[in-house]
């Protein structure tokens, strides 16, 4: 694993978490980085979202720390937004940041009020502990319900690219609970890093729900401070950046709340590519589907009303689907196939479902999600208990 040089990395135990696991991390560029960041679309959004907006903008994106709780949303308080200002002052105090300069993340339980004391009281030995070796440290500290920390790299053109992520539930970013921070030593400025992101996270978080749940917290940043001295040729810079992103994405899939299936959606043939998109996100969060998926039932007809249900005009007489290769429907009525072959094919650990439309269409999408089972209610019926 060759990280990116020129950044540092710090995790602790900051009294937020009920379990004493890491829940207070630092990321640290060891110069002003340029800067780019994706926030969720809901319309509640929690303290550190709305001030991590703001030090973007008033720091014309640039910015030397990301400062990330687990454990607390620090949303839809009282006292949000004074502890997201007050955090960010010490956590720019101990590192001789302008404030500006550092973004905030969170990520928890909604409506708990959060004392910026267990957070400014760990800074000092937070900053004290900061090291070029604690990537993982810190992928592992931001975790909730997962049960694996997300990490993904690329290397292109002289420059690194190390990706983390959270989440397994309140999944569907629409730019789950989802937070993401990507750094690189590329040297690219903010305006360019903007664009990146905006492209690749449609192509990758903004394809992905678990359980079609738009977090309050969604927080996506993308880091580039030019410490290798290289800049790379766009194109292929954002291709590795979308694999990145992409890899993320499908992790947080894989590791869906409860989940034991990780879905693939592909579909063609739509008139525009964002036509296909809301088809495959129909179909990703029909709770209908998901179950079939996780009972290995060759329910077809499930994926057929789902896309019908997207808002998306189509013939369905023109309509076509695949599950896991054999072909289940065919212009809209049932083709001939095996369904104890496809149930035996549906008990695999993946699935694929392909939706195509016949014409002249060209949208296309590929979308992931995750299969629905008792797990996931179990978890979630006790997740502040």
């Amino acid at each position: 694993m060759n990280l990116p040089l020129g950044y540092r990395y710090a995790a602790t135990y900051a009294g937020i978490r009920k379990v004493e696991n890491d829940d207070l991390a630092l990321i640290v560029s060891a110069m002003p980085a340029a800067a780019a960041a994706v926030f969720t679309r809901n319309q509640v959004r929690a303290a550190p979202v709305v001030l991590a907006e703001r030090h973007l903008k008033a720091g014309k994106g640039q910015a030397g720390a990301i400062l990330v709780n687990a454990g607390n949303a620090n949303c839809a308080t009282r006292t949000g937004m004074e502890v997201a200002q007050e955090t960010c002052r010490a956590a720019a105090q101990h590192l001789r940041l302008p404030v500006t300069q550092v973004l905030p993340a969170s990520t928890g339980v909604i409506g708990v009020e959060m004392d910026a004391r267990k957070i400014t009281r760990a800074l000092p030995r937070l900053a004290a502990s900061l090291s070029e070796s604690a990537f993982d440290a810190v992928a592992a500290a931001i975790m909730t319900t997962d049960l694996v920390p997300k990490t993904a790299f690329a290397e292109t053109g002289g420059v690194r690219i190390a990706g983390m992520t959270k989440g397994s539930g309140m999944i569907q970013p629409n730019m789950a609970t989802t937070l993401g921070f990507v750094m690189t030593d590329a040297l690219l400025d903010a305006t360019v890093l903007a664009g990146i992101l905006s492209r690749q996270n449609e192509l990758s978080f903004s394809r992905l729900s678990v359980d079609g749940d738009t977090s309050t917290n969604d927080t996506l940043i993308l880091l580039a401070n030019g410490a290798s001295g290289q800049k790379p040729k766009p194109k292929v810079f954002e291709e590795a950046v979308g694999d990145v992103l992409q890899s993320l994405a499908q992790q947080i899939a894989r590791d869906g709340e409860g989940a034991k299936k990780f879905v693939t959606i592909e579909v063609a043939g739509a008139k525009t590519d964002a036509d296909a998109v809301r088809i495959a996100r129909a179909i990703a969060n029909s709770a209908l589907v998901k179950t079939a998926i996780a009972g290995a039932d060759p329910n077809w007809g499930r994926v057929l009303s789902a896309a019908g249900n997207s808002g998306v005009a189509f013939d369905p007489a023109k309509a076509d689907i695949d599950m896991q290769g054999l072909p289940v429907c065919r212009n809209g009525l049932a083709a001939k196939f095996s369904e104890k072959a496809l149930s035996k094919k549906l008990a695999a650990a993946e699935c694929l479902i392909r939706f195509t439309l016949q014409g002249k269409g060209k949208g296309t999408a590929r979308f992931w999600t995750c299969d629905l089972t008792h797990g996931y209610i179990e978890i979630n019926a006790s997740y502040r208990t």
